[in-house]
């Protein structure tokens, strides 16, 4: 329950009575804590606080409740937590440690909110609002009469996929993924198994299957992770509360044996987690020792480099708080520099700014009693006013404060970019390279392009490109199948596309997700911002980014995890991707990997949340073709420690994840017809003794970091054999007309085809072309088309595969007539 109010506890009434003012004084100037600045370590000061008109909108209406809402408050400690509670504050039952203090969330009205912002409480963002309650109450009574409509009646269930596999140990386990036609939450499947052939449909256990939503709608239901058997199940059924039950197959995923390891081939060529410049190194060290196989190409966009501005920052609170940045890089002059505060010993002294070479001193105004009077404001704008302070420097109140604050006498501080790097380190703007790998590298083979660590903290990506570069050079001469792989592709390897982030990663702010361009303007570019600089450059592309309204990147907040950058394309390091697979258009594969939790995904990434719009899905001949790849490219994650990626985290990025705003894999591919894949190594471990799955994180102990590397460098290799495979497929597929239903004035068909390939059709005795209809997936995992007509039709249609090989050596746009055909009848059923 919420706490209780002391007596006579309308606290908004202490601000109002005269005899009760001094009593407020002495608990407000008891709350004022100074916070402490520690110049060397640059501590963040809290947000500023939003005016009551960002908090919550003006709403004044009897069905608002006067813009009643419930908000967040950030208190410095326990002590201050217990005076609001003291004071009737209408709190709920919440508290959660953050940084600068303890967030808890209180139910306030405008008013309300900014009586205590004047008595220094932190009042932030809302949680929820009367709008809010007005959408649950819609949304409940949607679901409501839903839940009504398909009450007591059946629902149709569509078997998505069910699948056992092994793991790491041997250990078994089960997928299944179910659609219900049926959409509420009051839909509950049950899913039952066996434990073998000829055994009880249930021997093997029984278990509830978990409701997956995204961006509110329902997918499916599914297990929130592999249940673990016993024995291998032959089927499963599935039992919905409305009354369906369906049994169906359980297949096996992935392959039925580990690769034998080929005594010719050697790996293991990572020891240790290594930085961008080691990185670098290596792969260039790599093109100089096998120069007939090999090449380095340098992209044409040098990096802002890991450099930044030198700053120093002043203060004890907000309102007194400014802060100084050297225009120069630290590197660069900028930490040569130095501000001092000088608090004159006479009375009525004025405010001004003197400059000796590198050193700026402001001489503080006194008042008549010789106290400082100079404010925050004053002293920034004095420095933005003298020529040769502000030739050297910019300087600014704290995140945008009025700067009312008197400021504090300061000696002499050095300015610091704050960068922890040795000096092996270069801080100059960082030239990426790529290293080319293949035997004939002219454009006349199908290019690969593999590239790791778009963001800084994922250090064991870099680790995977790294040992797929050194597996394909040492064992170019000794190993058969490499040498096909080299011979008959052209290979692309960027084993770092965000080389300052993860510089800055491995030596300032291991959790970088980001480069290290700052956007940020001077309100927001305060030293403790410092770690939340960067643009994300998975988000910075040109597809279904931010910009154009999908989910999953942020374009106006400088500060967020996922910021988009200032415009599509605004970084060098996503510039240079696109250059290389526009210079070399031969490339039709890639591998964008990423850490962590073992997924592996394909395009579209991307969606719009209202109405859950995505990006165009793939064609169905496509998709089926990267199912198929998945396949094989997993069974070689799974050949060097038994690591099975999870069913259900395979698949279009949407279905499996989140959506990603402008991210690369979808600029390839929408622009460049590249088939592009994500892989996000380090998947969860199994722990037989507690039977829970364990997440590894972004950078495991290398111990794991190395497992990791291995395995998906393994799977690298297994993108490289889909290609090959691609490359030399000159056989046509072939399809034929599969009738699934009939009734009395109706029949069903669809097609089936032997590979991934594409149908066109027609139904009206036309010769099919590729501009006729399509066949199309029945829905997400469903399968394909099921295609309905009325009356006896003639119909006409052809395959293509991925490789372009049309069926029959059909020409669409020629004359010849040896297309399949068939005609399909309606009578009535007996």
């Amino acid at each position: 329950m919420p706490p209780p109010r002391p007596k006579h506890a309308n606290w908004r009434n202490l601000l109002r009575s005269s005899h009760s003012g001094r009593r407020v004084g002495r608990v407000a100037a008891a709350l004022v804590l100074p916070i402490v600045l520690t110049f060397n370590v640059l501590p963040v000061l809290a947000e500023p606080s939003p005016s009551s008109s960002e908090v919550v909108p003006d709403r004044q209406s009897s069905t608002t409740q006067n813009g009643v809402a419930l908000l967040r408050i950030v208190v410095p400690d326990q002590t201050r937590l217990d005076v609001l509670n003291s004071m009737g504050v209408d709190l709920a039952e919440y508290k959660k440690d953050v940084d600068g203090g303890i967030e808890v969330h209180a139910v306030l009205s405008p008013q309300e909110a900014q009586d205590l912002r004047n008595l220094g409480f932190d009042v932030r963002g809302a949680i929820s609002d009367q709008t809010d309650l007005a959408e649950n109450k819609a949304e409940r009574q949607a679901a409501q009469s839903l839940a009504a409509a398909v009450a007591g009646e059946p629902d149709k269930l569509t078997p998505l996929r069910a699948e056992w596999f092994d793991s790491t140990d041997n250990q078994r386990f089960l997928s299944v993924e179910v659609k219900s036609s049926a959409t509420d939450a009051e839909t509950v499947l049950t899913a039952s198994w066996d434990s073998g052939r000829k055994t009880a449909p249930d021997s093997g256990g029984t278990a509830t299957m978990s409701r997956f939503t995204d961006a509110g709608q329902y997918m499916y239901h599914r297990f929130n992770s592999p249940l673990t058997v016993a024995e291998t199940p032959t089927t499963v059924t599935i039992t919905s509360n409305h009354g369906t039950s369906i049994t169906v197959p359980v297949t096996k995923w992935l392959g039925d044996k580990r690769k034998a390891p080929n005594k010719h081939y050697v790996s293991d060529f990572v020891d240790h987690y290594m930085d961008p410049t080691e990185l670098t190194g290596r792969i260039t060290s790599l093109a100089r020792q096998f120069p007939q196989i090999s090449e380095i190409v340098d992209l044409p966009n040098k990096t802002n480099g890991y450099r930044r501005a030198a700053q120093a920052q002043f203060g004890t609170a907000a309102a007194s708080t400014l802060y100084v940045s050297s225009k120069a890089f630290g590197s660069e002059g900028g930490n040569d520099l130095s501000v001092a505060l000088v608090k004159p010993d006479v009375a009525s002294s004025p405010l001004s700014v003197k400059v000796t070479g590198k050193d700026v001193v402001v001489n503080l105004a006194t008042n008549e009693s010789a106290a400082i009077s100079s404010t925050s404001r004053q002293v920034v704008d004095a420095l933005g006013a003298d020529a040769s302070a502000s030739a050297l420097l910019t300087a600014s109140t704290y995140r945008g404060n009025a700067g009312a604050g008197l400021v504090a006498a300061a000696t002499a501080t050095k300015l610091s970019d704050n960068l922890k790097a040795p000096a092996t380190i270069s801080r100059a703007p960082f030239q990426q390279k790529v290293l080319r790998i293949g035997k004939k590298r002219d454009g006349s083979k199908v290019g690969v392009f593999l590239y790791c660590q778009e963001h800084a903290r994922e250090w064991v990506t870099s680790l995977v490109c790294a040992e797929t570069a050194e597996r394909l050079l040492r064992n170019y001469s000794r190993d058969a199948q490499t040498r096909k792989l080299v011979d008959n592709l052209d290979i692309f390897i960027m084993p770092v596309v965000n080389p300052d982030g993860a510089h800055y990663s491995f030596y300032d702010y291991n959790m970088q997700r980001k480069n290290m361009t700052n956007h940020c303007a001077a309100t927001s570019g305060d030293p403790g911002s410092r770690n939340s600089w960067g643009v994300d450059l998975n988000r910075n592309f040109t597809v279904g980014s931010a910009f154009d309204g999908y989910d999953g990147a942020s374009t106006t907040s400088c500060t967020s995890g996922t910021f988009a950058g200032p415009a599509e394309l605004s970084e060098p390091e996503a510039k240079n991707e696109v250059w290389l697979t526009e210079k070399y258009p031969n490339i039709k594969f890639a591998m964008n990997t990423h850490s962590y939790g073992g997924y592996f995904m394909w395009p579209p990434g991307a969606y719009k949340s209202a109405g859950r719009e995505l990006l165009p899905r793939v064609d169905f001949g496509t998709e089926n073709f990267f199912w198929d790849a998945s396949g094989h490219i997993l069974s070689a994650v799974q050949s060097y420690r038994g690591t099975a990626i999870w069913p259900g985290r395979t698949g279009p990025v949407p279905d499996v994840l989140y959506s990603a705003a402008g991210n690369s894999a979808d600029e390839h591919w929408f622009n460049r017809g590249i088939m592009g894949w994500d892989f996000e190594v380090g998947a969860d471990l199994y722990n037989p003794t507690t039977k829970q799955f364990q997440a590894v994180g972004f950078q495991p102990e290398f111990s794991e970091g190395h497992e990791e590397a291995m395995e998906f460098a393994s799977g690298q290799i297994g993108i490289l054999e889909t290609a090959l495979a691609f490359s030399g497929d000159d056989k046509a597929p072939k399809s034929k007309l599969e009738v699934t239903g009939r009734t009395d004035t109706s029949t069903t068909f669809t097609f089936s085809i032997n590979e991934p390939a594409n149908v066109f059709y027609t139904l009206d005795g036309s010769r099919p072309t590729l501009s006729s209809p399509k066949l199309v997936s029945s829905g997400m995992r469903e399968g394909s088309q099921q295609i309905t007509v009325n009356k006896s039709t003639q119909v006409r249609w052809f395959s293509v595969d991925i490789a372009s090989n049309v069926e029959n050596g059909y020409k669409p746009a020629g004359k010849k007539n040896n297309y399949e055909q068939e005609k399909v009848e309606v009578r009535k059923v007996r």
